[in-house]
């Protein structure tokens, strides 16, 4: 199964918490449907179907990532 790049998997998942916490406060239009695009796109790279799952996932995946040294870039 191809897996998300962590950076890409964080990145997504620091815009949800941020875009989630926003739209609590003010319920803005344009943060939830961006919230729902971020959910799409987690959901995506996951392979998963709701953005719980997806979100489990994605912090799972870059967790283990942290335990992996990183892949040496070609010069």
């Amino acid at each position: 199964m191809l897996m998300a790049d962590p950076r890409v998997l964080r990145d997504l998942v620091e815009q949800y918490d941020a875009l989630s916490a926003l739209h609590a406060r003010n319920g803005a239009v344009e943060a939830r449907k961006r919230l729902e695009d971020i959910a799409y796109t987690l959901c995506v790279s996951t392979g998963t179907r709701d953005v719980r799952s997806a979100l489990l996932a994605a912090r799972a995946q870059m967790t283990m990532a942290e335990g992996e040294p990183e892949a040496p870039q070609p010069v």
